[in-house]
């Protein structure tokens, strides 16, 4: 069916219109990924693990249903894989960590699995992550790093940087991921993709599991430690508003129905927005933040398109509260408490989580319960602040992505705080529960990517997956 189609040529739109057209089978495109992967995955460390049988079960199932009543959802036979952080139905999950490496295959697909295989996705594997998420680095202690496509002697970010890899490779049309301080906007800058995080419990498998924490005597759906959200990594924003359609449960009539937000890329009319520009830090002062030349081009750049294309675009002074960055550590990393871990545990863990372990157990509820409300209201200040303006932009990443090592070479609190100066822009946006979208901007002369964050108000996925599209198109000289 497929072979007068170069499917290495097709975003995942295309290819979801010919999968829905019969033009290309689930089959052929399970089999390209898979020989794809098969090619790169060995020198980029994308994938935990792979697998082609199940793979290509659920798409020869997913062939036999389109024979007879056409295609199944939105995402019909479309490729992709979860980050092994997300239980998928047949497969182990690892959390990259040697404490679950020998873990058994999940008898069921957790929330959003289920929501995305629903809409017609084919698992192919499970991506790389660091050990249970917790760096903006892809490096742990069972299987290969994660290097970055744009240069493999760099890190791809974290923690989905495995899915950053696979897509900005080809080895993926689009991928799923998850963001608790920039997991998905950070691997997106770092290998050039679009990475879009919703706002808080707008995803409803993460509302739903959120509501579950909290009756299970964890903390409200509402709170600051809730700070993980689901959301895309895609090579265009049109790419990214359909996968995120589907992983929201948009309805869907059929071939040719787009949902809201891959309606709004492709309408790309935000209307005219006030964008405030910005590159003050909450790590600041605790922390010295240094922007590499091409980080603040890059910001130029897309403010200078935006302002050519209407918007009203100036310069922004937040003015953040102090103490973030002791708030912030100490809720992120008291995380861990939450995981279920063997007693053990300290000589199976990576020396990072081990370090967040011990603080953890050093934790007295009492400091916790004042770093949540300190952060709380921290939160409630800066949303205040930032709704001076529609939108507000900052860079994604300060600095280029490291060579492979450098975070893991470094004592854990100093590789914790190099990721705080790496990343300065993007775990405030989880702390606020505010939406946000890294967009790739430009190029630098060794090839590398230089990405802006626009984060919206709460409630406006739509209009900044349109923004972000009008500035993609900007960028391109479609505008």
């Amino acid at each position: 069916m497929s072979g007068s189609v170069d499917l290495s040529g097709l975003t995942a739109v295309e290819l979801t219109a010919a999968l829905a057209s019969g033009e290309v089978s689930a089959r052929d495109a399970v089999e390209h990924v898979l020989q794809v992967t098969e090619r790169e995955n060995p020198r980029l460390g994308a994938f935990l693990s792979v697998a082609p049988v199940l793979a290509r079960q659920r798409a020869a199932a997913l062939d036999e249903r389109f024979a007879q009543d056409g295609p199944t959802g939105r995402l019909h036979g479309l490729p992709t894989a979860f980050k092994d952080l997300t239980d998928v139905a047949g497969m182990r999950t690892t959390f990259g960590s040697r404490i679950a490496q020998d873990a058994e295959p999940a008898d069921q697909d957790d929330a959003l699995a289920a929501t995305v295989h629903g809409a017609g996705a084919v698992s192919v594997g499970k991506t790389n992550v660091p050990e249970f998420g917790l760096p903006c680095h892809t490096e742990n202690l069972i299987a290969p790093p994660t290097r970055n496509p744009l240069d493999p002697a760099r890190t791809a970010g974290g923690s989905s940087g495995g899915a950053a890899a696979a897509v900005a490779s080809g080895m993926l049309p689009v991928a799923p991921g998850n963001d608790g301080g920039g997991s998905v906007r950070i691997p997106a800058a770092a290998c050039g993709l679009v990475g879009f995080k919703p706002g808080r419990n707008v995803v409803p498998a993460d509302r739903a599991a959120a509501q579950m924490t909290a009756q299970l005597g964890g903390p409200e759906a509402g709170s600051v430690r809730n700070l993980t959200c689901s959301g895309p990594l895609a090579r265009t924003v049109e790419d990214a508003g359909l996968l995120l359609d589907a992983m929201l449960g948009a309805e869907w009539s059929g071939p040719g129905d787009r949902g809201p937000l891959q309606t709004a890329a492709v309408d790309a009319d935000p209307g005219r927005l006030s964008v405030g520009v910005s590159t003050e830090s909450p790590f600041a002062p605790d922390l010295e933040i240094t922007l590499a030349p091409a980080a603040v081009s890059a910001v130029t750049a897309a403010a200078t398109a935006l302002a050519h294309a209407g918007h009203e675009v100036s310069e922004v002074e937040v003015g953040f509260q102090p103490g973030y960055h002791r708030m912030f550590r100490t809720v992120w990393t008291s995380a861990l408490a939450r995981i279920p871990l063997p007693q053990e545990a300290e000589t199976l863990l990576g020396p990072l989580a081990a370090n967040f372990l011990e603080l953890v157990r050093g934790y007295s509820e009492d400091q916790v319960t004042e770093a949540v409300a300190g952060l709380e209201a921290w939160a409630a200040d800066a949303r205040g602040r930032l709704d001076a303006v529609d939108v507000v932009m900052t860079p994604v990443l300060a600095f280029a992505p490291p060579p492979i090592g450098t975070f893991t070479a470094l004592p854990p609190a100093e590789d914790y705080e190099l990721q705080c100066r790496f990343t300065p822009y993007t775990s405030m946006v989880n702390v606020m529960g505010l939406p946000a979208v890294s967009v790739p901007v430009l190029r630098d002369e060794g090839g590398l990517s230089w990405s802006v964050q626009l984060i919206g108000r709460e409630g406006t996925e739509v209009q900044l997956t349109a923004l972000a599209a009008q500035l993609e198109g900007l960028l391109a000289g479609r505008g």
